[in-house]
């Protein structure tokens, strides 16, 4: 989906893009092992058509759960995309078969009608919150910040979907920089389809029908995964030619991740997808050119400038590059 309608969607606070069924069989995969005895919350998904409520509740025995819970928002409906707000909101309880058939039926599921609207903020539901051992969900984008907040407050274990933007939310950031969060395994091809009303703007040979493509999609935990503490494989020995300094802080410049030079010692700038990658044995982030780059060029002419960010110079010539995170080598 095209940036400018997924901002649309932000703004006009239009949060239902549903998760496909795949996409979090892929990614839960790798989690297995935490879930043992722990009780989940999926605090943003109508359970009555949430594929993350499925999930949990057909793997509930494989993955030894002890509990389930869901919630939702009231304006949420069977239908997935009812225009009228539904008159009730409600939370469905899963504690395991009850039957002996194996299958998560009707009378093994308890629906409770909620006092307010189902809100992940309100009172009845940060009660669930405290509860739960890990949360799972894929929040609404527009209030992706306050969520998050929220989850670090309680002190809560999650995999939840996000954008890869957000890595650079002046309060999320210094979460991923502190280790108190870190990217999962992510989406094939860095894009993510979902399960939504909105004008699909992919192009034929990716679009999916009754589908809409977001790029930059993926997956933030902190639950720990082996991902995490695999070693990047680097190649490439530093060069001044190569390697160029900024003009505005101390650092060279890495354009992409596999380039990072394995012999060299000081700072480096590397593009936001470098954190895919990242080992935090390995490597150690200093901080982001948002915050870095503040000092601008002094003869950089006015309508060459904006927000901070560091700069090449070239020929004369200035040249503002997108965000960086700056690195440097672990000394073991």
């Amino acid at each position: 989906m095209a940036n400018k309608n997924l901002n649309k969607a932000k703004e006009a606070k239009k949060d239902e893009f549903y998760t496909q069924l795949e996409d979090i069989n892929n990614e839960l995969r790798h989690y297995r092992e935490h879930f043992r005895g722990k009780t989940v919350l999926c605090n943003c998904d109508d359970p009555r058509v949430s594929n993350f409520f499925k999930y949990f509740a057909y793997n509930f025995e494989f993955l030894g759960l002890k509990k389930l819970i869901a919630t939702c928002y009231k304006n949420q409906d069977v239908n997935l995309f009812s225009e009228g707000a539904s008159e009730k909101a409600v939370y469905l309880v899963y504690e395991g078969d009850k039957n002996g058939n194996h299958i998560p039926d009707d009378e093994d599921i308890e629906v409770f009608p909620l006092k307010g609207d189902g809100d992940f903020r309100s009172a009845e539901c940060i009660e669930f919150l405290k509860e739960a051992d890990i949360v799972v969900t894929n929040p609404p984008f527009s209030l992706f910040r306050e969520y998050v907040a929220q989850l670090i407050k309680y002190d809560k274990k999650f995999l939840i979907i996000g954008h890869q933007n957000a890595i650079t939310y002046k309060e999320f950031f210094p979460l991923i920089q502190n280790n108190n969060l870190w990217l999962g395994y992510g989406f094939k091809g860095n894009a993510g389809y979902f399960i939504s009303k909105y004008e699909d703007t992919a192009s034929a040979g990716n679009h999916k029908e009754g589908m809409i493509r977001v790029s930059g999609v993926t997956w933030f935990t902190n639950l720990e995964i082996k991902k995490r503490h695999e070693n990047l494989i680097l190649y490439k020995t530093y060069s001044s030619d190569e390697y160029p300094k900024y003009v505005n802080y101390d650092a060279i410049e890495v354009s992409k991740t596999e380039l990072i030079p394995i012999d060299y010692e000081g700072l480096m700038g590397v593009p936001i997808t470098f954190l895919d990658k990242y080992n935090p044995d390995q490597f150690e982030i200093i901080g982001i050119s948002l915050n870095l780059g503040i000092n601008k060029p002094t003869d950089l002419p006015k309508e060459k400038q904006g927000g901070p960010a560091f700069y090449l110079k070239n020929g004369g010539e200035y040249k503002r590059l997108y965000v960086r995170i700056v690195i440097r080598h672990k000394k073991h």
